[in-house]
């Protein structure tokens, strides 16, 4: 478990009682598509409620966040204690997330299945599906008192197909595709729950399993706009969707 670092301010102020924008958490914000997204949609007002690994590289988004209400933490999403640490200090500072968007993620090494190492197959598994539902497990029940809110879980496109030598990888999304069904149907009205594939993105995950050739493809940059309008567009209407940016 990485120790918890609280990188901004908790304490609730009057300009974050009166921001009109939305608290929405999301993981994984220290690079690649979390990061991205964070900037986007605090670009548009929104509260950023981000977590990651790397305590330098949050610093440094604080810093690029645009408003002053957001609020960073050292988090690791594969432990339960963290996330429900976590999740109590935000609802206590920032109050109900409005949408929790869970990003974080990793994939395997190129490798065949049997030649995948055990501890790497399990971190693959303990933060894209484990994390996933440790994020649902401490923040779905505020949601629900407040009957309101719309949980994206990130999927890919090897959530719905698969490739060789990102088995570990394809078997995560798979399951969080299978999980956000699931939780779509145990939902009260007011909530929702839908798996959202980002598309093919320059990121170092896409680099690692294409090389040079991930250049080829669009950068998190060009890509958080159009993921940030739909997201923000989402409803109950749309709840148990397997979508695409």
């Amino acid at each position: 478990m990485i120790p918890t670092s609280r990188l901004a301010d908790p304490m609730p102020s009057l300009q974050t009682a009166m921001s009109p924008g939305r608290v929405i958490v999301v993981t994984g914000v220290t690079r690649g598509l979390g990061k991205a997204l964070a900037l986007e949609l605090a670009s548009r007002g929104h509260v950023i409620v981000g977590c990651g690994r790397d305590k330098d590289r949050l610093a440094a988004l604080g810093s690029q966040l645009e408003g002053s209400n957001h609020f960073l933490q050292v988090v690791d999403v594969a432990s339960d204690k963290s996330i429900e640490e976590f999740a109590k200090l935000v609802i206590e500072t920032k109050g109900t997330p409005e949408i929790l968007v869970n990003n974080a993620g990793i994939i395997n090494k190129n490798a065949k299945l049997w030649e995948i190492p055990s501890h790497e197959f399990e971190a693959v598994i303990d933060i894209n599906l484990k994390g996933t539902a440790n994020l649902i497990r401490h923040f779905v029940p505020q949601m629900i008192a407040k009957k309101r809110g719309i949980i994206v879980n990130i999927s890919s496109g090897w959530g719905r197909s698969a490739a060789a030598d990102v088995s570990a990888y394809c078997a995560s999304k798979w399951a969080v595709e299978g999980m956000t069904r699931s939780l779509a149907r145990e939902l009260p009205n007011g909530l929702a729950a839908v798996a959202l594939n980002p598309g093919v993105i320059n990121t170092d995950m896409l680099a690692s399993c294409f090389g040079v050739t991930a250049a080829l493809y669009q950068t998190p940059e060009s890509w958080a706009p159009n993921a940030a309008n739909l997201i923000l567009g989402l409803s109950t209407e749309h709840n148990g969707s397997s979508l695409t940016v």
